[in-house]
């Protein structure tokens, strides 16, 4: 029977899903107003980090303690975002997609290494539909196999590997609580966004173009972020990070939905397919492991 202990998780990591299946539309929308997915990432980021120190206060005793593990997590998941962004801007969506949903197999290796988890018979083919449902919906056979042509390409497959690491790193980090693991992904996305908008040049200038509509946009996108920060945090502190990886492929679903709803961009039979099976992965993946 469905509890709160384990309902709960899940649909924190789903939220994560739902959110990042659609927020590509308004980062798109930013990027066709002259804002870049490089500043638009700091700027959502860092609105996410100030309300989550003003809402959490105990973060302030918790930030200068966060330990290598927190560390570890600040860099991954800062890289995991804001190398998604550069990936998806520059590469081929298709390509880069497919190279970033690669994230499973990451997490069998991460999961088994840090936290002891090992999958069953059953969990290997989770992980099988799971992976299978991603090749069908973004595999395009003209493009080649899955394996990195270009800089995008490898940027793509950095941050997937990153986006596993630092699911796996968060179960790993029991020592910090939720807000500060949340504090750690808005401050890793910020800490990686910065330099390399300071490296681009014209940083204060870019800010101050940005006009009223576009900063309430912007706010509303980094209070969206920082919710879903803390529900995907809260998830993947409480479910094996193989389970929280299958879930997360949930997101490719809602991609699919909302570019037909949004851009009217068609789904073919490969997608429908595609979908049904990470659905069927995401409802089977609570039987990944053998009961302890």
């Amino acid at each position: 029977m469905p509890t709160k202990q384990n309902v709960m998780p899940v649909a924190g990591v789903l939220s994560g899903a739902l959110v990042w299946g659609l927020i590509w539309y308004p980062y798109r929308v930013l990027q066709d107003i002259g804002v870049s997915g490089a500043l638009a990432t700091f700027i959502t980021y860092f609105l996410a980090m100030l309300c989550g120190l003003l809402l959490f206060p105990r973060m302030w005793r918790e930030v200068p303690n966060l330990g290598r593990w927190g560390y570890l997590l600040v860099l991954s998941s800062g890289w995991a975002n804001f190398g998604y962004v550069l990936a998806m801007l520059h590469g081929e969506v298709m390509r880069v997609l497919l190279l970033f949903y690669l994230a499973p197999l990451w997490t069998i290796l991460f999961s088994h290494w840090l936290l002891a988890e090992r999958l069953n018979r059953y969990g290997y083919l989770v992980i099988a539909l799971s992976l299978g449902g991603a090749l069908v919906m973004l595999w395009d056979p003209a493009l080649g196999l899955p394996w990195p042509q270009n800089l995008s390409e490898w940027i793509g497959l950095s941050a997937g590997i990153s986006f596993a690491f630092a699911n796996v790193i968060s179960r790993r980090a029991n020592h910090l609580s939720v807000e500060a693991k949340s504090f750690s992904l808005w401050l890793g996305a910020v800490a990686l966004t910065l330099p390399f908008l300071l490296w681009q040049g014209g940083f204060s200038a870019h800010l101050l173009a940005i006009d009223t509509r576009t900063w309430l946009l912007l706010g509303v996108m980094g209070i969206t972020l920082g919710a879903t920060s803390f529900a995907v945090q809260y998830g993947v502190t409480h479910l094996s990070a193989n389970r929280a990886m299958v879930l997360f492929l949930f997101e490719l679903v809602i991609a699919a939905a909302s570019s037909y709803v949004l851009v009217d961009e068609a789904l073919g039979l490969r997608e429908w397919v595609g979908a049904a099976l990470i659905v069927s992965a995401s409802l089977l993946s609570g039987k990944l492991h053998t009961d302890k």
